[in-house]
């Protein structure tokens, strides 16, 4: 059984390894993707600074040359521009005219000047000398296609996120929907096995109560038999909606504590502190509840591994009532805090580290309450909280 355990831990942490080497993998090929599609921009945006400079000279022919052919080809330069937007102006940066700029209908002179703007911080004017005594300056900007293509790689690498964050999701909610049925099909299973055994031993006892057994000693089988039978119950609901009814809490605790206070070895001390002024309702499925409270007992009973002491408090903060389960046991480790609360989880040679995580389930989807651990120090102990709504 411990091989299994160890093994199943194993499997456990290295199933969180490839989640990260996964992780890690899916980062390097996004880095490397905006690598790549960057040095591809780059080289673009090079090519486009070479036709700006192409187009200013093709301007200065215009504004200098008497030559047709020189004309021609600077003409045919010019007005194949029709991406780059280009603004012009004079040495006091005065707007002489523009290019490929979508106009709006509205505050032309505004748009121009913002355009003007941005163009200057974004790259150095060329120098055009269109005569004797005229120079202009040219300013241009990245043609929209090459900010497409610079905004494309981070929308589909948002897009290819999405959907992977969403698949993860619909895998887990799968997954998940399996281990409820799993652990749904076991815990009813484990009903019916316990009945039939259980019908038999109420039979016994009225067996050995016809043959003048010791009262007292039957009193206490019949006690261990009707705690079977609400564990059979236990198991029954899992699955089902339990119903739920208004209870008060401090009647319930010291109820499940008396029972496991009876059965706990006399070198653990187990303590039960109600600071509630007042009588508190809460509605709870007393049985499954009670499952609750005696897995954190029992558990921290594992944990102490000898003599110590259990604290079970409960206190009430606003319209929620806290119940505190401290032990002097030997904590857990903080990078285990986290986990104890999955299926699987454990760190005994024994058991299939369902506890916590079906404790989880009833506070948390059957009581709509918190579980969690509030602290815990290696060698020193551990304080689990549970917080449920209490009726106004």
């Amino acid at each position: 059984m411990y091989v299994y355990h160890a093994m199943r831990i194993e499997l456990y942490t290295h199933k969180n390894q490839w989640k990260f080497a996964l992780l890690g993998v899916a980062v390097l090929i996004a880095l490397g993707t905006l690598w790549y599609t960057e040095s591809f921009l780059k080289e673009l945006r090079a090519e486009e600074d070479k036709r700006a400079l192409i187009w200013a000279e093709a301007v200065k022919v215009i504004a200098n040359s008497n030559d047709i052919a020189e004309l021609t080809l600077a003409l045919q330069v010019v007005e194949k521009n029709t991406t780059i937007p280009i603004i012009m102006t004079d040495v006091d940066t005065t707007i002489v005219t523009w290019r490929n700029l979508q106009m709006p209908k509205r505050n032309e002179e505004k748009f121009l000047q913002k355009e003007l703007q941005a163009m200057i911080s974004d790259h150095e004017p060329i120098i055009v000398q269109l005569g004797e005594g005229n120079v202009q300056y040219m300013f241009y900007r990245d043609s929209s296609v090459l900010t497409k293509l610079r905004i494309y790689p981070m929308v589909l690498l948002g897009v290819i996120g999405l959907f992977i964050a969403i698949a993860y999701m619909a895998f887990s909610n799968v997954r998940r929907s399996e281990q409820n049925r799993v652990w749904t099909g076991m815990a009813k299973e484990t009903a019916h096995q316990i009945g039939t055994p259980l019908s038999s031993l109420m039979g016994w006892i009225e067996i050995l109560r016809g043959q003048q057994t010791d009262e007292s000693i039957l009193g206490e089988m019949e006690k261990d038999v009707l705690r079977l039978q609400t564990i059979t119950d236990r198991f029954s609901k899992i699955g089902s909606q339990p119903q739920l009814k208004d209870t008060d809490i401090a009647d319930m605790l010291a109820d499940a504590l008396n029972y496991l206070n009876n059965r706990t070895s006399n070198r653990i001390a187990l303590t039960f502190s109600n600071r509630l002024t007042q009588p508190a309702l809460v509605p709870l499925n007393t049985q499954l509840f009670g499952w609750v409270i005696e897995n954190l007992v029992r558990n921290a009973i594992d944990a102490i591994e000898g003599k110590g002491k259990i604290d079970v408090l409960l206190d009430e903060l606003g319209n929620s009532i806290i119940i505190d389960v401290t032990d002097t046991g030997k904590g857990i480790a903080p990078a285990k805090v986290k986990a104890v609360f999955r299926p699987g989880y454990t760190t005994k040679s024994r058991g299939w580290g369902l506890g916590l995580s079906l404790a989880k389930r009833i506070v948390k989807e059957y009581h709509n309450g918190k579980i969690s651990v509030v602290r815990s120090t290696p060698g020193k102990g551990t304080t689990f909280r549970i917080v449920l709504p209490k009726i106004a």
